[in-house]
């Protein structure tokens, strides 16, 4: 009966350990399977393509934070991932979806794109994007 138990909770320590752990007010880094796996889980996504070195980036990154301090609701409603350009760019997570370049944000809900944003930092614009997050109709209600 002991073996059973190790054998269960071994398997369940890794399963657990393969899954992106939600929690709001947080941000992920991006590793594959993460932003499928949220979507399968009926999760909405906030995507965020950017590189450290990226001026639009730092600065629609300064928007969001602000954004999300303001309003707890966003992070309620949507889960946070950030995706490396610099590692990423060639990869399916953003040819898949035909990201054209760095500091490009996407909201996702199940096989759906609810918005895109690429290269601007308005404060209205990217409100409006996160806003679509928020809609069970995915429209930005603003």
């Amino acid at each position: 009966m002991r073996r059973r138990e190790l054998i269960v909770g071994s398997f369940a320590m890794a399963l657990a350990s393969a899954v992106p752990a939600y929690s709001s007010d947080q941000t992920l880094e991006y590793m594959p399977g993460d932003i499928a796996v949220a979507l399968g889980d009926g999760k909405t996504v906030f995507v965020d393509y950017y590189a450290s070195w990226c001026g639009t980036c730092k600065r629609q990154q300064r928007v969001v934070d602000q954004l999300r301090a303001e309003y707890p609701e966003y992070d309620d409603a949507m889960i946070f991932i950030k995706v490396d350009w610099d590692v990423y760019a060639g990869h399916e997570v953003s040819t898949s979806r035909n990201i054209p370049r760095r500091s490009t944000l996407l909201v996702l809900r199940g096989n759906e794109e609810l918005g895109r944003i690429v290269a601007g930092t308005s404060k209205d614009e990217i409100k409006s994007l996160m806003d679509k997050g928020l809609s069970p109709d995915g429209s930005s209600g603003s």
